[in-house]
């Protein structure tokens, strides 16, 4: 193939080419003049967007009153000074930084969009799975006030950037959270945390706001919790997670299982109890009104669960001179009587121990009691000697019981003969009936009156040891926390109806309670039935004996297997020692031989009647008259 050469026309040709083009650009290379009017211009280009962007940049210095140097881009400035007017400022400068602060008691995050507490850890607690307790985190809390602006905006303050202080003192620590419009004009939340303590001063005030706020708008204080689960048992804890608030005055109340909506007024706080720990709102100027709601989160006790109830409270606030100014306090921190107690406000009463007379037994005799026995012994111990000491106390009416029934026994005979000798005329047998056990000094109600002097014991101690917060993580034997089930035994697959009530677990203390109490009922009920009268036309109380003698233990059983094992074991020991009580009583004090011939002997006295009596007499003779009456008409 023949080779390409270049050759001298070629190299003439690029030449001319190059040389043309060289021609042309220096031909089109501007002037110094142009030169000139292009650099003019320029600058004026430059001033022109320069002058644009601080004209921009005044409309939002003349609304917040403050300089500022930001590269935000000019159309998100607009954008936000037509949202947000007077605090565009503070949403621009802001970020989503948390602040940490801690005491000896309390690990606390505030979040700088919307200036609240966004975590809050108490240090010296675990939960059941040994994790620390957190009262708020993750986003299970909102705090928002909500207003509305004299230029016709409604603005959310958790949508809002506050600016925060830490100022530290001897005392703890001051947190102040400042949402501005200018160094004079802010909304502040001043947090004041202590060491040594639970509960933190909080103050809600505005400075310079009174043109910013429509004083014919409502400002609304909205408070929701999501409550974690702390317990091993959800269906326990969620029993005592509940609404508390205060009226002003001293009035307590609470929502109690329910969900709840209600609209209260006059509340001076309000506190989200979650069983052993607890989230409370106080406020030094009485909230006018406040509604409330509280809605269960768990749809299967079955199945693990994060939360046990959501709550919420919307609180109107009032503005004092165009201002906001409400002193107020967080307590974060344990669901324990002493604790609350000493703060004097009234917050032990979201500790339930009962109401009335049953209130009083737990708050001043078994309280204290515990408390001394707990600091000398093992809480497990303690309430094996707590539970003696009852029984010590109460075995004089079981005394007057027991005695009651052997009375009654020994004047079964005659009271059959009675029965049977006016068979055709009951209102006379039951006439001849009083009359004898009038005389014998032996009657039903002397064995009832008794029982019903421990019902008072019983039911405190029912509310007694769900709030005993001592008891919480304590262990004892196979138990691994008194204040939650014993269980021995876990299955993973949910037996139909049985997993609702019994649930995925058998606890051992419940069961033990159960058979003492079987034997217990069976030594006291089995002689009531032999005893007890059976009256036409009335149940057979013999029957009804049976049945509560079989059934009591087995709503025990099932009843308990959810509940604190602390209460388990007091039942166990309680009826292991009534039966040791009963068995001395029957056997080396009372005697049928004398008790018979002390009946015999009374028979002989006259025995004047009781108002009762004589009232109970009378209504039987004018009920036989009435009869009478009514079958001499039939004739």
């Amino acid at each position: 193939m023949e080779e390409k050469k270049l050759d001298i026309n070629s190299i003439i040709g690029f030449v001319l080419i190059f040389g043309i083009l060289a021609y042309m650009l220096w031909q089109n290379q501007p002037t110094p003049e142009e030169l000139e009017a292009q650099e003019k211009e320029k600058q004026e280009q430059i001033a022109a967007e320069q002058k644009a962007k601080e004209q921009e940049q005044t409309k939002i210095t003349s609304a917040t009153d403050y300089v500022i140097g930001t590269d935000v881009d000019s159309l998100q400035h607009i954008a936000l000074q037509n949202k947000l007017g007077a605090f565009a400022y503070s949403a621009l400068k802001g970020s989503d930084e948390e602040t940490l602060v801690e005491s000896d008691l309390l690990a606390l995050k505030f979040n700088n969009k919307g200036g609240y507490l966004s975590e809050v850890r108490l240090k010296e607690f675990v939960d059941f799975k040994d994790d620390p307790i957190y009262l708020v985190k993750d986003n299970n809390t909102t705090f928002n006030i909500n207003f509305g602006t004299t230029d016709s905006r409604i603005l959310n303050t958790q949508d809002l950037y506050f600016e925060p202080t830490i100022t530290k003192n001897e005392g703890g620590t001051v947190v102040s959270m400042k949402l501005k419009v200018s160094e004079t004009k802010f909304l502040e939340y001043r947090y004041d945390i202590k060491y040594g303590d639970y509960m933190m001063d909080f103050t809600i005030r505005s400075q310079g706001l009174g043109d910013v706020f429509n004083s014919s708008q409502q400002i609304n204080l909205d408070w929701t919790l999501k409550g974690y689960r702390h317990a091993k048992s959800i269906s326990y804890e969620n029993r005592y997670t509940d609404i508390h608030y205060e009226y002003e005055g001293g009035k307590d109340d609470y929502t109690g299982m329910r969900d709840a909506d209600e609209t209260l007024t006059d509340v001076t706080w309000i506190g989200y109890k979650q069983h052993f720990f607890s989230s409370i709102l106080l406020t030094d100027t009485a909230f006018k009104t406040t509604q409330i709601t509280s809605k269960n989160l768990v749809e299967d006790e079955a199945v693990d669960t994060l939360y046990t109830k959501r709550f919420t409270s919307k609180i109107p606030l009032e503005l004092k001179g165009g201002e906001l100014n409400y002193n107020m306090n967080w307590y974060y921190g344990p669901s324990e009587f002493r604790t609350l107690n000493a703060y004097n406000r009234n917050l032990d009463e979201m500790v339930p121990l009962g109401w009335g007379i049953f209130g009083w037994i737990n708050r001043y005799l078994f309280m204290p009691l515990f408390s001394f026995l707990g600091s000398l012994m093992p809480y497990g111990i303690a309430i094996v000697v707590m539970t003696i000491l009852v029984k010590i106390c109460l075995s004089f009416v079981q005394y007057k019981q027991f005695l009651s029934q052997a009375k009654m026994k020994i004047l079964k005979p005659e009271l059959d003969a009675i029965r049977e000798k006016y068979k055709d005329n009951k209102m006379k047998a039951q006439q001849e009936t009083m009359a004898l056990q009038t005389k014998a000094g032996a009657s039903p109600l002397s064995g009832c009156l008794p029982a019903l002097i421990q019902l008072p014991v019983f039911y405190a101690l029912f509310q007694f040891f769900p709030s005993a917060f001592d008891l919480r993580q304590k262990s004892f034997l196979w138990a691994e926390d008194l204040s939650s089930y014993d269980s021995i035994l876990t299955w993973d697959t949910k037996i139909p109806i049985i997993s609702s009530f019994y649930g995925n677990h058998m606890s051992l203390f419940p069961i033990l309670a159960s058979i003492a109490i079987f034997f217990y009922m069976r030594l006291t009920t089995g002689q009531n039935m032999q005893t007890a009268p059976q009256q036409e036309g009335m149940p057979d109380m013999g029957k009804m004996m049976k049945y509560m003698m079989y059934f009591s233990p087995i709503m025990m059983l099932f009843f308990f297997n959810n509940y604190a094992s602390g209460l388990s074991l007091y039942y166990f020991i309680s009826n292991l020692i009534s039966i040791g009580i009963i068995l001395v009583i029957k056997n080396y004090i009372l005697d049928e031989d004398k008790i018979h011939a002390q009946i015999q002997e009374n028979k002989k006295k006259p025995r004047k009647q009781s108002k009762f009596q004589a009232r109970m007499k009378e209504m039987m003779e004018q009920a036989e008259k009435q009869k009478q009456a009514q079958q001499k008409r039939k004739r």
